[in-house]
């Protein structure tokens, strides 16, 4: 056995952006909402206007996990009636990107495959 000392460690996988990413793809929901913030939908009335088949408990759910992950910012304006808005953070900017550049790689993976 040789007793040279290790270079290099086991590389781990990032644990918080890898559970990030799996949470966003598995809420079907996000990219979608994703999509009407860039059109200019930011408010959850509207948000479920538009989409068929999105519900407001879903919308809420969802709007609350990338609150949480701080992609995206809630906005709550004091006035009556209420009025909330979303908007995507500094971060969410980063993250979406990311999320842009995993669409570029899929679509190449599919190009090799057909």
């Amino acid at each position: 056995m040789n007793n040279k000392e290790k270079l290099f460690s086991r590389k781990l996988a990032p644990q918080n952006s890898a559970r990030m990413v799996e949470t966003i793809y598995g809420c079907k929901w996000s990219l979608t909402v994703y999509q009407l913030l860039a059109n200019g939908v930011n408010r959850p009335g509207e948000m479920v206007r538009s989409v068929e088949g999105l519900s407001t408990k879903v919308l809420n759910q969802c709007l609350k996990k990338n609150v949480e992950f701080g992609i995206l910012q809630k906005n709550v304006f004091n006035e009556l009636p209420p009025r909330v808005e979303y908007e995507v953070t500094e971060f969410g900017e980063k993250f979406l990107a990311i999320l842009d550049q995993l669409d570029t790689l899929q679509q190449e993976i599919d190009r090799l495959l057909s």
